[in-house]
């Protein structure tokens, strides 16, 4: 697998990490990744979740292989409009007010304003309050503020915003010179843009695999159902391409691809993680076997669906998942290696 993959992976995950997609209003990166399936040739089709199917050919119909990434990430929505004009915001997902503080935000009003803002905590001057560096951080205790005059409910409900609108957190994406990809939400966004990276290597090389071959991009992985509709007929193994984990009591780090054999939902198939080392050892790919104590997958949830697939989970290393994440081209370049691998592509 060319290195140059890798770098269009990371390239097109970059993309997709500026468009805001927290659960629920996903469909601009919908569209998004639907589109850019289809500028490699593959027939890309919306589900009616607002997901994206991709059909990337195949010869066997009987066996197929189903490839699961979702481009949902963490996010809020307005709770409440305060006395004060600030927003208090319920999490969308698995998001920490610990480390959603002192963030920029757009919050997207029905009426298509987007007001721009900060997550802070309340009375966030350390000058005037005492208890700043103890106060516990939860979605009572940080508050939106908005980049308005918006002093009292009645000017920020003026300004269009309402209960329900969607706060989106600014990802700050970064490709360093030495190869690391730094943002928030590389949970999964850079898994989609390994997935087209992998598409345009069959599209550029004119491969059509011996199994047929779908990809399920979700929309709502974050909260538990992304994958649990849209199997096509025939499939008869389910891998997700999710972020690997980087942390205490894991071997994997951000240049490696991370092979999960048990997460909390249980474990992944025995013959399916023994054919994906398999796969990192015919492409001489670095690899790591792990636990996600913490975790869980869209091949879970289709699995919980009832549908009798065999089922796996792959992703190139992140560290600080769920906050200000951290990978490197080295583990995109690992992870398309074992999906090469594993395909015998």
């Amino acid at each position: 697998m060319d290195y140059t993959y890798a770098t269009y992976a990371a390239n097109m995950a970059a993309e997709l990490l500026a468009i805001d997609s927290p659960t629920g209003f996903t469909t601009k990166a919908g569209l998004w990744v639907r589109d850019a399936f289809a500028a490699l040739g593959f027939t890309a089709t919306l589900t009616r979740k607002g997901g994206v199917l991709v059909d990337l050919g195949g010869k066997d119909t009987e066996d197929g292989l189903l490839l699961q990434a979702h481009t949902d990430t963490l996010g809020a929505l307005v709770a409440e409009i305060k006395g004060n004009g600030r927003l208090r915001v319920t999490g969308l997902g698995g998001l920490s007010p610990n480390n959603a503080e002192a963030e920029n935000v757009r919050v997207y009003t029905r009426d298509g304003k987007v007001i721009e803002g900060t997550c802070q905590l309340c009375n966030a001057s350390v000058h005037v309050n005492p208890d700043y560096r103890t106060a516990a951080r939860n979605f009572d205790t940080i508050e939106i503020v908005l980049d308005e005059k918006a002093d009292s409910a009645e000017e920020t409900k003026a300004l269009g915003i309402q209960v329900g609108d969607m706060v989106c957190f600014e990802p700050r994406t970064r490709i360093t010179e030495s190869g690391y990809i730094k943002s928030r939400f590389l949970d999964d966004k850079l898994s989609v843009g390994i997935l087209l990276g992998f598409a345009k290597y069959l599209a550029d090389n004119q491969i059509t695999p011996e199994r047929r071959v779908w990809v399920h991009v979700t929309v709502y992985e974050e909260v538990g159902h992304g994958g649990s509709a849209s199997v096509p007929q025939g499939v008869t193994e389910a891998i997700s391409v999710d972020m690997g984990c980087v942390g205490n009591g894991l071997s994997c780090t951000e240049r490696q691809v991370s092979i999960c054999v048990k997460d909390s939902g249980g474990p992944y198939d025995y013959q399916v993680v023994g054919k994906l080392i398999d796969a990192a050892k015919k492409e001489n790919a670095d690899y790591a076997l792990d636990v996600y104590p913490f975790y869980g997958s869209d091949v879970e949830a289709t699995l919980r669906a009832g549908y009798d697939i065999r089922h796996g989970l792959i992703g190139s290393g992140v560290y600080a998942s769920h906050g200000y994440e951290r990978s490197h081209i080295d583990g995109v370049h690992n992870t398309l290696k074992v999906l090469k691998g594993y395909l015998g592509v």
